[in-house]
């Protein structure tokens, strides 16, 4: 069992409403739960032991940055994107097929599409050919592959049932690539995509789930023993004491879910967010949909500005000589720092604050090394999946 600290419920802005052409059984209470794997975990079929803690904390970087690369790679005009992003930090062991063939996914709350495989889909250990699955038994929707506008090299569009633990969809339209590369190096996997579109695996659930998720994500020291959790329908509502909402703003690409962000405090130091250009304290005011929620991305993304003065109010309250980063990564490092060492930070969004744990805002490689999980971006500001951490997001 998951232990929740704290709770945050995104409330929609707007209602949307889709209706599905599909049945899901065996999804009793109004809900149900499947399990969430880190790629670095030893339940991963992408888990590489060779592959001490830094290393994978390097790679969960790297990945970080590539991804404003592929967020910002969406059109507004056709909300499309390459659907193989770099990286992907989260897996969903979904079956496709009667019988039903084990594929693992990538979970994506910033992805448009509903589903994505591969045409050849090898795995290791024990190897498969996926093409024989989909010769016999899917069925090809080449009249509706303008629903889903993507920058595959050669795609098809079919139906399939789907299942998600004991749940079993039926009929789920997903997209079938050829050619496209792969997120993971050494092996296939799927892409389940959870965003804002009518086409993404959420709209297509429909009624029966009301359009709502949840998910609770372990700490990085527990992911060799437990697993986090992605809830839907009844099981996916957050509420109770200690729930912070705050609405989803509606704005292209529909895909990510936008909230706005209003500033950050630093040991009770508040950090506005505001452009820096701006010329008057009307136009300081936080700009509606500025930060992009994301389960793909380690680190939290913020503008230059705001990032620079976080860095500066952390380093003011904290003592220690911070040390620098042999990566050249991350620009706040410390060496023998306790977490007790640590400032209270708290975000403010708009509707409520959320106080964030050591966990949240700094990253431990080693004994002796520890890294703030915030870095600039010009492109786009992104609350990753760091700073959510222990904390129950409902959508």
């Amino acid at each position: 069992m998951v232990s929740f600290h704290s709770f945050f419920s995104i409330s929609l802005a707007i209602a949307i409403i889709f209706v599905s052409r599909f049945s899901i059984t065996e999804a009793n209470n109004g809900g149900f739960t499947v399990d969430l794997i880190h790629r670095d975990s030893p339940k991963s079929l992408f888990h590489n032991p060779s592959l001490t803690p830094s290393q994978r904390l390097n790679n969960a970087l790297q990945r970080s940055f590539s991804r404003v690369h592929h967020l910002m790679s969406f059109s507004p005009q056709s909300a499309s994107a390459n659907v193989t992003p770099n990286g992907g930090e989260y897996v969903m062991k979904i079956s496709m097929g009667t019988p039903p063939v084990q594929i693992p996914a990538i979970v994506d709350t910033a992805q448009t599409v509903l589903l994505h495989i591969k045409w050849y889909l090898v795995v290791q250990n024990n190897a498969y050919l996926f093409q024989e699955l989909l010769a016999s038994q899917l069925r090809i929707l080449a009249s509706a592959r303008s629903v889903m506008e993507t920058n595959l090299s050669v795609a098809d569009l079919a139906t399939e049932t789907v299942k998600l633990g004991s749940t079993t969809l039926h009929d789920i339209i997903f997209g079938c690539g050829h050619d496209n590369d792969s997120p993971f190096s050494n092996a296939r996997a799927g892409i389940v995509g959870l965003g804002g579109s009518q086409v993404s695996l959420i709209s297509q659930m429909g009624s029966p789930i009301g359009g709502k998720f949840s998910y609770c994500l372990v700490p990085m020291s527990a992911q060799n023993t437990k697993a986090s959790k992605m809830n839907f329908g009844g099981s996916g509502v957050v509420s109770g004491r200690g729930v912070v909402s705050t609405p989803i703003v509606s704005k292209s690409p529909h895909a990510f879910y936008f909230l706005t962000l209003e500033g950050i405090s630093v040991a009770n130091k508040r950090l506005d967010f505001y452009m820096s250009s701006a010329s008057s304290n009307a136009s300081k005011l936080a700009q509606a949909g500025n930060i992009v929620i994301d389960s793909g991305s380690t680190l939290t993304l913020l503008p230059p500005d705001l990032y620079s003065r976080l860095v500066s109010a952390v380093k003011s309250t904290i003592k220690a000589q911070p040390v620098k980063d042999p990566k050249l990564m991350l620009s706040l490092c410390y060496s023998k720092l306790n977490f007790s060492s640590i400032p209270i930070i708290i975000v403010h969004f708009r509707g409520g604050d959320l106080k964030m744990n050591p966990l949240n805002t700094f990253v431990r490689t080693s004994l002796f090394s520890i890294y703030l999980g915030f870095a600039p971006a010009r492109e786009i500001a992104i609350y990753g999946n760091l700073a959510q951490v222990n904390f129950y997001v409902g959508l």
